[in-house]
């Protein structure tokens, strides 16, 4: 049996890699000098190269207003990719010959004629076609202007066989709220189709999000469960330890609800909430989630304060370390009242999840990283033991795991040995790697390989994009044209678990 069962995970294991290769291709990572290049987007795509799954060939032009020579920037690129426990340096040299960098003025369409040449000009490598990959890896002020000088050289248009196919990959945040994310869709619109574009969510692409679906619909015994009937609450916490660290500038704009609340938080809502499609595919996935969104109900901004909480980090101790509070951060201005931790209750208007509340929480210099989805159930109806134990039977509880442990914990009663009829809560844990050997990607090589692929699934629709700011665009104004808004900013140490006055409101 043990053989048999052996047989089937290393066969389960072979059958689950890619065998689909992409097309080769140019990417242009536009804001090339940024943190978001060196530490994400390259080291991602080395991996990629690394494993096998990168086409050949496939240039990567790193693209900035910052002056660099091809190789500064291989050697830039270099001390990210060859970090502490990345020991692949015989690849590099390869590797780093299908890096390059160009200087560019994201204004000016005569900066992009020079690349336009080199993608799509006779000395262009005949097998990549001309296909090519923009990503966005700039603020996102600037995406705007950027798409139209792709536009007007030319470079987002597609040959009319397809044969040559131009993407734009758009980081987060998709605008600061409903009329901007609008705007911004028509802007991207007039250049590039739907199908050339990639909203990226990074959270989307882990492993652990990815198999709430897996856990949800492929599994009878749970989701027979998963509704009103037998669930209480659920509670979906995205905790950071760090703090706005270099991001001041974005953070101030920003704030707590627009960086986590619109993107991250909400597909985890609807991934945990959604119905099941009909079939696994981009289409019908989104389509569902879609209804999840149509299903919030209106948030009420009369009273703000028996559904959201807010709150700033101060002063604190993190890993025995004393660090700064978020007005004391470099950038950040001495009286700012921007929000670092939320906690918002919302709700669902569907047959599923009718009176069941679900807490969404997120907040930077936290205890620590850690992000889960805890679903509470309810108590056992009827108690028999009631007389016998004199005690309250705990509920039941499942966690999924995404970071840093991934892995499904359940938590039960069962008899305590011995011979007096007592209870104790154990937990059942699984961890998501456990009996596998296969290669294991991170978010971004996910992506960034999807992209190449051409595949939507993991990606944002721009209807999901709008539902999402349709709700939470009445929560911002209510939070930042409240008369008392200072009053409603709670403070709480760095390092701790959030404002100490959440914890006694009646909301968990």
């Amino acid at each position: 049996m043990e053989t048999i069962v052996n047989d089937y995970l290393e066969s389960a294991s072979r059958s689950c890699i890619i065998n689909q290769r992409a097309e080769p291709c140019t990417v242009v990572v536009l804001g090339a000098s940024g943190d978001l290049t060196t530490r994400k987007i390259v080291p991602s795509i080395f991996r990629l190269f690394l494993n096998g799954d990168l086409p050949e060939p496939c240039n990567i032009i790193g693209c900035g207003r910052t002056g660099m020579s091809d190789i500064e920037f291989r050697n830039k690129m270099q001390k990210a990719c060859l970090a502490p426990g990345m020991t692949k340096d015989s690849e590099w040299g390869r590797f780093s010959r299908s890096l390059f960098y160009r200087s560019i003025d994201y204004d000016n369409p005569e900066s992009f004629k020079g690349l336009k040449d080199e993608i799509l000009g006779p000395g262009r490598d005949p097998l990549m076609h001309g296909n090519r990959i923009f990503y966005l890896a700039v603020p996102p002020w600037l995406y705007e202007g950027i798409v139209h000088t792709l536009g007007m050289t030319g470079l987002a248009s597609e040959s009319q066989d397809r044969s040559g196919w131009s993407r734009l990959v758009v980081e987060k945040p998709f605008g600061h709220d409903l009329a901007s994310a609008m705007k911004l869709d028509r802007s991207i619109h007039g250049y590039f189709h739907e199908d050339q574009i990639f909203r990226i969510d990074h959270y989307l692409a882990k492993e652990t999000v990815q198999n709430i679906l897996t856990f949800r619909f492929a599994n009878a015994i749970f989701e027979p469960l998963w509704n009103r009937n037998y669930i209480d609450h659920v509670h979906i916490i995205a905790a950071e330890a760090l703090g706005v660290e270099h991001r001041a500038g974005y953070y101030e704009k920003a704030g707590v609800l627009r960086d986590m609340f619109q993107n991250h938080m909400m597909q985890l809502l609807a991934l945990t909430a959604m119905e099941p499609p009909s079939r696994f595919e981009t289409d019908r996935v989104m389509d569902e989630k879609a209804k999840v969104y149509r299903s919030l109900r209106p948030f009420n901004t009369k009273n703000m304060r028996d559904n959201l909480v807010l709150g700033q980090y101060g002063p604190g101790l993190v890993d025995g370390k004393m660090v700064k509070g978020y007005r004391e951060e470099k950038g950040v201005a001495p009286d700012s009242l921007t929000p670092t931790f939320a906690m918002i209750k919302v709700m669902l208007d569907n047959w599923r999840w009718n009176g069941v509340p679900f807490y969404l929480t997120s907040g930077k210099r936290l205890a620590r990283k850690q992000t889960e989805i805890h679903i509470q159930f309810k108590k056992v109806p009827h108690s028999m033991f009631r007389h016998t134990l004199m005690e309250e039977i705990i509920a039941n509880r499942l966690i999924l795991g995404i970071y840093p442990d991934e892995k499904i914990s359940m938590t039960f009663q069962t008899k305590n040995p011995g011979p007096k009829m007592c209870l104790r809560s154990v937990t059942m844990d699984f961890n998501y790697y456990k009996d596998h050997s296969g290669p294991v990607m991170d978010a971004y090589e996910k992506v960034l390989l999807d992209c190449m692929l051409g595949d939507h699934m993991l990606f944002c629709r721009q209807d999901a994009v709008e539902l999402c700011w349709s709700f939470l665009t009445p929560v911002l104004e209510g939070c930042e044209k409240c008369s008392n808004r200072a009053q409603s900013l709670l403070p709480y140490p760095a390092g701790t678990w959030g404002p100490d006055a959440f914890k006694s409101l009646d909301m968990l």
